[in-house]
């Protein structure tokens, strides 16, 4: 309650200090995000073990079943006791995640003929709000992609899940001793993808510092054959990379609790911080194609693979596609530094994930297909399919093994290597729990500052 309370005093707080002293337009600009909100890629982990809730197996039929083998009809009559059906909602804007999805899902129903999940397609829109809707009309689906996790927890909306699917991952965040979500995989690591034939060609290496960063922007634009970053601002959920990264730099580095310093009102947006975070953002956003804030994330690896930009910054599920798009274009990775000289990075499990709706989960037969499902997802055998199609880093304690290319291994290794690994800021729970529509003010807000269109004093 407490939270719910103060998210209007946060974003007035946030409109206050953008705006005191400081001249604004009369209106935002139309492509300032609206309807197009989505939240950073959550990743996976592994699960694989048997259930048997709800189900009427013998326990020699259970131990068929166990694992992280799926093969079978065995396993699919010792599941539910009748035909279940099951709606499964996920973000399907990404074509990788929608495909991998779709895959999975197909298995499962070949697998357990008893069982039947239908896909609800979100149609790439705003999913938090998608969600929002599907709930208010009554048609929360019985298991789903979970993002705001914590504010359907409090709402009583998400089953508990069971012990066997837990254990099966190597970190899950919990909310009073309850996990709910079994995350999707490590949190989507960030960093700059760049054209390596161009760096090549040009003699640049990959920048150890951050000036060095800023100053390899400046040549690439100082010879004017292409834009040094590509931005896909039309898609506010892609302005939240760049802007984790530098209030990763600016604020969280002083201060890991800085929202719940706001909350307890020793803090404010006002912050010397806050503002260094919206100035490193100017500066890096000079370096940005024309028209970043009309082009959205989808047209991104159009501009780097025909060479219209040379770089970007995103997660690893950029790998694959960029791969799609052009399979003999020689990308490489690197850690965009802190200006402090440290490597801060997304990563590690984080609060995401599916999640199996409560209210499903009072039928026995379908609380045992969705758990049925979970762990199917997880097998090593069917998880590896989303892990390589979207690069996602797994976190599972059976992890399954990956044919990723020398590029993605680089972004492991930097997760081994980070000063500092952890969830984005949107992603922290219990005191430092941002406020789920405060996120997206945030980054509108970021938007039409860089576009001038509403003031920040600094």
């Amino acid at each position: 309650m407490k939270k719910r309370v103060l998210a209007a005093l946060l974003a007035s707080a946030l409109a206050a200090g953008t705006l005191a002293g400081c001249g604004n337009s009369d209106s935002a600009p139309a492509d300032a995000g609206a309807g197009t909100a989505q939240e950073d890629t959550g990743k996976a982990e592994d699960a694989g073990a048997e259930s048997n809730s709800g189900g009427k197996a013998s326990e020699e039929e259970s131990a068929e079943s166990t694992g992280t083998e799926s093969d079978g009809a065995q396993a699919a009559d010792a599941v539910v006791t009748e035909p279940t059906s099951l709606t499964f909602i996920f973000a399907d804007g990404d074509e990788g995640a929608k495909a991998s999805m779709n895959e999975i899902v197909n298995k499962f129903n070949e697998t357990y003929p008893d069982i039947t999940v239908t896909i609800e397609p979100g149609n790439g829109g705003a999913y938090s709000e998608f969600i929002k809707t599907k709930d208010s009309v009554g048609e929360f689906p019985d298991i789903m992609e979970m993002r705001d996790t914590a504010m359907y927890v409090r709402a009583g909306k998400l089953e508990p899940l069971a012990d066997d699917i837990v254990s099966l991952f190597r970190t899950a965040i919990a909310f009073d001793g309850k996990v709910y979500t079994a995350p999707l995989g490590g949190e989507n690591t960030n960093g700059i993808i760049y054209n390596k034939t161009y760096f090549d060609e040009n003699g640049w290496t990959e920048p150890a510092t951050y000036d060095e960063f800023i100053e390899l922007c400046q040549k690439i634009k100082d010879k004017g054959d292409m834009a040094p970053l590509v931005v896909g601002g039309q898609d506010i959920w892609h302005m939240g990379f760049w802007f984790h990264k530098a209030y990763n730099d600016q604020v969280l580095s002083k201060d890991g609790d800085f929202i719940k310093h706001c909350y307890d009102g020793s803090k404010d947006f006002g912050d010397e911080t806050f503002k260094a975070t919206f100035e490193e953002l100017k500066t890096i956003m000079q370096y940005a194609q024309d028209g970043w804030a009309s082009t959205p994330d989808a047209q991104i690896t159009t501009f780097l693979v025909n060479d219209m930009a040379a770089m970007m910054y995103s997660g690893t599920h950029m790998f694959s596609q960029i791969s799609q798009a052009d399979p003999d274009f020689e990308m490489g990775w690197f850690a965009i530094p802190s200006p402090d000289g440290k490597t801060r990075l997304v990563g590690g499990g984080g609060v995401g994930g599916l999640a199996i709706s409560a209210e499903s989960a009072k039928d026995a037969n379908k609380k045992a297909a969705a758990e049925a499902f979970i762990k199917f997802f997880y097998a090593p055998e069917n998880y590896k399919i989303y892990c390589e199609t979207l690069s996602a880093i797994p976190s599972t304690v059976d992890s399954p093994e990956l044919n990723v290319p020398d590029v993605f291994q680089e972004v492991i290794d930097a997760n081994g290597t980070a000063d500092d690994l952890a969830p984005m800021w949107n992603g922290r729970v219990e005191e430092n729990e941002l406020p789920p529509d405060f996120r997206n003010f945030t980054y509108k807000t970021l938007i039409e500052v860089l576009q001038g269109t509403r003031g920040f004093c600094l």
